[in-house]
């Protein structure tokens, strides 16, 4: 019995597993983005979850313990740097998983696709908005401040305008009309 076993063996032996989980955590703060089975993102999402919980705190030991996954200086600082700072203040929800509608043609597995969200354009949508009365009174005091920051302008005296040479208008000439072919 398999009683208190978390994780889908996914057919392959643990170093096999631990290295498959390692290059598509790569893949996906490579490209934002990966394409694959649907047992295997579900896995996946704990390791990629984990190492964006140890961009949040962005710390040396948290570094070290994502160099241990992501095998690669270059990747580690875009995750602290870039992947990292988008989920502050969030907790959780850093990847989503869409399935296609398609399965792989080789033995029919449910395919999907798994990708970085980006949670900081849906904070800032979701961010509740001040009540009209004082989005008003803020318009207000911006325009006062404005116009309290702009020097007074000089008018200038306006020179007369010359008069416009009288022209003689061509007269008109009717064109003929073209005949309508039937």
């Amino acid at each position: 019995m398999r009683h208190n076993k978390s994780g889908r063996k996914l057919n392959r032996n643990s170093s096999h597993r631990k290295a498959m989980f390692k290059n598509m955590a790569r893949a996906v703060f490579a490209h934002e983005t990966i394409r694959t089975t649907e047992a295997k993102a579900k896995e996946l999402r704990a390791v990629v979850d984990g190492l964006i919980t140890l961009a949040l705190k962005d710390d040396l030991q948290a570094r070290r313990q994502a160099f241990k996954v992501l095998g690669n200086h270059k990747l580690v600082q875009h995750l602290f740097d870039n992947v990292g700072p988008r989920y502050v203040g969030g907790q959780g929800g850093y990847t989503r998983i869409v399935k296609l509608a398609n399965v792989r043609p080789g033995d029919a597995a449910p395919m999907v696709i798994f990708e970085l969200t980006k949670l900081a354009e849906k904070k800032a949508e979701a961010a509740p908005a001040e009540t009209p009365k004082v989005e008003a009174k803020a318009k207000a005091e911006d325009k006062a401040a404005d116009k309290a920051e702009k020097p007074v302008k000089a008018a200038k005296p306006k020179a007369p305008k010359a008069p416009k040479a009288a022209t003689k208008a061509a007269p008109k000439v009717a064109k003929p009309m073209k005949k309508a072919t039937v």
